[in-house]
């Protein structure tokens, strides 16, 4: 079938000249520009742009061309595709005032060009990405043309996604309960209901639709106009045919990170600005690079279909998506598109883009691409019988994990970033645009976006590495479509970050997962079993069993967990205790030996850190923090040091290797290792200890609620060690325990993760830390106002609106995975943001923010009558708690 598709286009030109509206509204041709010779064909490529995107829109930039480019700004926008006008748009109508944006080339010449301009709310378990997703449709239904009078050509023709196969079944239906919960009006419709709204579709293994009737496409061109028009309206100015080489800075005394002072133009000339905003699409990595900025992202080819006109259809279908044949179908131009995500990507222009390149068409790859081709023909078998008009393939921007990089550059002060969308461009443009302009103008995230997941701070330096962005990006566009099952893990760039003590966890059968870079044990399995071969599911997977013996072994034994991939930092100098004292809610400078729970905020009082420091000297201290908060927290001191504090920080994550031993028999293992008295090491205290021959760092400390100790080890005495505890470990039955086993326990004593049941949006408050607080310190905290306001006003209000808590599902069959809704009295009240499942407890654990229009107390949980909903019609009995539901008292780990 694949010959029969090429052949079918050997009648039409493989390319079409690019088309733009005149003023009589006729399509009339514009003279081709050659570019440069694609690498794998000796023909030019020319560029080209589908009709459907240039609207009657009248040019906004008379006004402003390059050569009347101000000498000062105070921000200036690099980039003019949808993300920088959003930027533009959403600035100026804060009232930010002398913004500028500079393209390049023309506006929405990068990839906001040839972009479908799907709009579709339902289908992310994320909260921010819906949210992003809700208040873009909602400027483009309405909004943004009754300010600008430039209609962005919204069309709310409707979005069905297809279930095909079982367990897409019941992911749409997690998906479609949490959409609801955040606004989205989704309905799942029947196989006999998806043909009644698209006729041309085939729906013999069509399990259901999901169904948001307002949803369907929009006008990338008219869109960006309209946010450009918008901009210009509150004052920004626009400059096209502007080439940005370099930005300049300086280093003060308030900070050791260099700040923003301009920017370098190709001719020569340099504006001065107080922020610089990188919305450069596909070219951010390369922006980034020329001020030392690390931005991951990577082009990679993109496809879709075209037919020739098809006699009477329905040019108001709505959007089809079928993730199972990797393809999109909507209405266009009297035809069809049938967009493709397929299962492996192909990066493009690893080595780099050329600055100058503008509307890219790429060759299409016709042997790798068919047989997608075919899958997406057999859900509309009626484009077998159409004429194809056009196969085009452009460039889209894609990042290591899939998500979006937002924010402050850890690297450079008032240097922000809004690239690397992942084919949702259009889509989000209006949330990512509106997020960015508020933490521009405030200095800070909004406190209503979690932006923990999308921080352009998470990726690491050798994620821009080229062999990891060709290999990494293939497998993050096939994500698109994939089916996205519990514990997945990417399968590509591995085994970069490995333990000292890799290879012997992988002898005794450690199924190992990719934890920000490193490979981590998730459980180990028998001798003899193939852990490759499992069959992934929404329940009970083949390590299930494993899981739960090592859970039981830790709660009544003792278990080793390698826990080397925590973030670890040596903090040193006069200055570092009154330092980390600012920082941190609690009183982190008490005597040696101290080991404090505690968490860092923002000036307005929400969380950016939750760690623990360990002082080991006078001027000596250990941070200690997750593995994907790593730069963020480094970012988070590195900021806020100035260049007279008598302070240093050391990234000593790869200095130590970490073993945690934990379990009731945990101390008695320990004391036939070393010649201290471990009866003397109290909980939350670190002292250095002989460990046979080698010396280490004992802190006594626990995250899954039992006795237990955290070995810091040398790396080089990593393996001696590891066997010497091994060796003991057979005579008290130790056993080796993963991630999974990690997560089952914290979730069941209730341990918060930041990043996962925290985030940016919290206060210590509502998570139920404030007794991390030292209001009375000298030094104080940063936020230390708003948690005390928030105080007074919860007392005032007769509690707390917000609240974190614990929930345990009474049934012990169903799981709970994330974003599962949680019902109180027949309202939903909120969603499960991390869960596990309680082998101790009988049940599914996990953590939500409860969120209600009363106080939120003892009396409010205990009356009332609570449900967690799983999919479509199906609500469990659970039980609700503000106190851990494991070992509420602390009297296991203070043994």
């Amino acid at each position: 079938m694949a010959a029969n598709i090429i052949a079918r286009f050997t009648a039409v030109p493989r390319r079409l000249p690019l088309m733009r509206w005149n003023r009589h509204n006729l399509y009339v041709p514009v003279a081709s520009v050659a570019s440069k010779q694609h690498p794998h064909t000796e023909s030019k490529r020319y560029v080209y742009s589908r009709p459907h995107h240039f609207s009657t829109t009248p040019t906004i930039l008379d006004e402003n061309r390059s050569n009347n480019l101000p000498d000062k700004a105070n921000v200036v926008i690099v980039g003019g595709g949808i993300i920088g006008a959003s930027v533009a748009y959403h600035l100026s109508k804060l009232g930010v005032e002398d913004v500028i944006l500079l393209e390049r080339d023309k506006l929405t010449s990068g990839t906001t060009w040839h972009a479908a301009g799907l709009i579709n709310t339902f289908g992310s378990l994320s909260s921010t990405s819906t949210s992003f997703r809700m208040y873009t449709k909602e400027l483009f239904t309405s909004i943004l043309k009754e300010e600008t009078g430039i209609d962005p050509g919204f069309m709310p023709i409707g979005f069905i996604e297809l279930a095909c196969d079982e367990d897409r079944l019941q992911y749409y239906r997690r998906v479609a309960a949490f959409n609801r919960h955040c606004g989205v009006d989704v309905r799942e419709l029947s196989p006999a209901e998806v043909l009644e709204r698209f006729p041309h579709c085939e729906t013999k293994d069509v399990l259901a639709g999901f169904y948001v009737p307002t949803d369907g496409r929009v006008d990338p061109h008219g869109a960006t106009m309209a946010y450009a028009k918008g901009a210009k309206m509150w004052g920004t100015k626009i400059f096209e045919g502007s080439i940005v080489t370099g930005v300049t800075s300086t280093y003060s005394k308030s900070s050791i990170v260099p700040t923003v002072t301009g920017v370098a133009l190709e001719n020569g000339n340099t504006i001065e600005t107080n922020v610089v905003v990188n919305c450069a699409g596909m070219w951010a990595r390369q922006f980034g690079e020329l001020c030392g900025v690390n931005i991951p992202n990577q082009a990679a080819e993109h496809y879709y279909l075209i037919t020739e006109p098809i006699p009477g259809l329905d040019p108001l279908l709505p959007v089809i998506e079928d993730s199972s044949k990797y393809c999109y179908i909507r209405p266009e131009g009297g035809g069809l598109m049938l967009g493709l995500f397929e299962g492996s990507g192909a990066a493009w222009k690893v080595e780099g883009i050329d600055s100058k390149d503008s509307f890219i068409e790429i060759e299409p790859d016709w042997n790798r691409m068919s047989g997608y081709l075919e899958k997406a023909m057999e859900r509309v078998p009626i484009v077998n019988e159409t004429g194809l008009k056009k196969f085009f393939c452009g460039p889209e921007s894609f990042t290591p994990d899939g998500r979006p990089i937002v924010g402050e550059a850890a690297e450079l002060r008032n240097y922000y970033c809004a690239a690397g969308l992942n084919s949702l461009g259009i889509l989000t443009s209006g949330g990512i645009g509106k997020l960015l302009a508020h933490w521009i103008k405030d200095g800070k995230a909004p406190n209503d976006i979690d932006i923990t997941g999308i921080d352009i701070r998470r990726f690491q330096k050798a994620q821009s590495n080229p062999q990891y962005r060709r290999d990494r990006v293939g497998e993050t566009l096939g994500n698109t479509y994939k089916l996205h099952y519990p514990d997945d893990s990417p399968k590509t760039c591995r085994g970069v970050k490995q333990s000292a003590l890799h290879s012997k966890l992988q002898e005794k059968g450690a199924y190992f997962r990719d934890v920000s870079g490193w490979e981590s044990p998730a459980w180990y399995h028998p001798n003899g079993l193939n852990p490759s071969r499992r069959q992934e599911s929404f329940g009970r997977e083949c390590w299930f069993p494993f899981w739960e013996k090592e859970h039981h072994q830790c709660r009544h034994n003792v278990a080793l967990f390698d826990m080397s991939f925590m973030s670890k930092f040596l903090v040193t100098g006069n200055d570092a205790g009154t330092f980390l004292n600012y920082l941190s809610t609690a009183n982190v400078d008490d005597e040696c030996g101290t080991i404090t729970y505690t968490q860092w905020l923002n000036e307005g009082g929400r969380m950016e850190a939750d760690l623990t420091v360990a002082k080991l000297k006078e001027d000596k201290f250990l941070v200690v923090a997750s593995d994907t908060m790593h730069n963020q927290v480094l970012s988070h001191m590195r900021h806020r040091i100035s260049r007279n504090d008598h302070v240093y920080v050391s990234d000593v994550t790869g200095t130590y290797a970490q073993l945690n031993l934990q379990g009731p028999k945990s101390r008695k293992l320990l004391q036939q290792l070393t010649s201290v008295d471990m009866d003397m090491l109290p909980f939350r205290s670190a002292t250095e200890i002989d460990l046979g021959y080698a010396r280490v760092w004992c802190m006594r400390i626990t995250y899954v609620g039992e006795l237990g100790y955290e070995v810091y080890i040398p790396v080089e005495n990593a393996s001696y060690c590891y066997d010497l505890i091994v060796e003991r470990g057979e005579s008290f039955g130790m056993a080796h325990a993963g991630l999974r086993a990690l997560g089952s326990l914290r979730l069941e004593k209730g341990y918060r993760d930041f990043g996962h049941d925290m985030d940016n949006t919290d206060t210590l408050l509502e998570c139920g830390l404030s007794f991390t607080c030292d209001f009375g310190k000298p030094v104080g905290f940063i936020g230390k106002d708003e948690v005390l306001k928030e105080k007074e006003l919860s007392k005032s209000q007769g509690g707390l609106r917000r609240r974190m808590v614990n929930v345990l599902v009474s049934d012990p069959k169903p799981l709970l995975h994330h974003g599962e809704i949680l019902w109180r009295n027949g309202r939903r009240v909120g969603d499960i943001r991390s869960a596990s499942y309680g082998h101790t407890l009988g049940g599914a654990v996990g953590l939500s923010m409860v969120e209600d229009d009363c106080p939120i107390t003892t009396s409010y949980i205990t009356d009332g009558e609570w449900e967690i909903e799983i999919g479509k019609d199906s609500m469990f009995p659970c039980k609700v708690s503000l106190a851990p539901l494991y070992d509420a008292k602390n009297e296991k780990i203070r043994v």
